[in-house]
């Protein structure tokens, strides 16, 4: 039986081993000398043609949770007035609800959970706002103005707060206000209950101030601040209120805010009530 001579043998047994040296010595280098990525650039991932979210995978989900209604950002601010406007980040038709629109810029449209993050995470939050600028966080086709139809009868839950005793929690304060709104919670009740119904709110607007911080979330329908707490529309105004004051804000139903200066309760009142100087026809939560 022939047989193969130990010099052949090892010879072999040394390519062997060569090339599997070269290989690791290969792979090895590849590993080294992969560039580096650059700012902003996203490293590839294998696709295995499943569906994935933004828990998966935060740069390349491709699986979206859907809101209830699209959203609009809107911002203002004393250092926008002197912008170049485009048709993209204006209010179309501004001059038909009143010319302080024109200094209003339309900053993004969104109607899913990740797009709300996305632009979550790469504006200014309040406590880095200027004395004098506003977000506006309004249903979409909703233009935050008074003079909106879908405004026009209606009113606002607002509360204010002093801009040096708040910086450190109204960063918070206005993400729960926005969630609570685009996740359409406002009426439920204080204990977490399912809203029966939740077409009320309209938008939320947070305003900076050189003194103050102010919150306000704007509803399509106000009512008479006369009638009881059995009246329909009074019931869930008053629930959007309390909501708002314990499940959003984190203060106790029955806590009284008002410490003087710029602190104020929680307060509503119609639009056509606040053109009125000295208006007294106000809710307190």
């Amino acid at each position: 039986m022939a047989t193969t001579a130990p010099a052949e043998a090892m010879a072999q047994n040394e390519k062997v081993l060569s090339d599997a040296l070269a290989a690791a010595s290969l792979s090895d280098k590849d590993v080294e000398t992969k560039p580096e990525l650059e700012e902003g650039e996203i490293e590839e991932e294998e696709d295995d043609g499943n569906p994935k979210t933004v828990f998966d995978s935060a740069a390349r989900f491709n699986l979206k949770h859907p809101l209830y209604a699209k959203w609009t950002m809107y911002f203002d601010s004393l250092a926008s007035k002197a912008t170049t406007k485009t048709e993209q980040t204006s209010i179309p038709n501004a001059s038909a609800h009143g010319g302080w629109l024109d200094d209003i810029r339309r900053v993004m449209e969104f109607d899913s959970v990740e797009e709300f993050w996305g632009l979550y995470n790469n504006i200014v939050p309040p406590s880095q706002l200027p004395g004098k600028a506003n977000y506006y966080l309004f249903k979409d086709g909703i233009i935050p103005a008074w003079e909106d139809a879908q405004n026009k009868n209606g009113g606002k839950w607002a509360i204010q707060v002093p801009r040096d005793k708040s910086k450190a929690q109204i960063d918070q304060m206005w993400l729960y206000t926005m969630l609570a709104a685009i996740g359409e919670t406002f009426e439920s009740g204080v204990d977490g209950s399912a809203p029966e119904r939740s077409d009320l709110v309209t938008g939320v607007i947070m305003s900076c101030r050189p003194g103050f911080y102010r919150i306000a979330l704007w509803t399509r329908d106000a009512p008479d601040v006369s009638l009881p707490e059995t009246d329909e529309l009074m019931k869930r105004i008053l629930t959007i209120g309390r909501y708002f004051k314990v499940s959003v804000l984190g203060y106790a139903e029955d806590q009284k805010l008002m410490t003087g200066g710029f602190q104020t309760e929680i307060l509503f009142e119609s639009h056509k009530d606040s053109e009125r100087k000295g208006n007294k026809n106000k809710l307190t939560i």
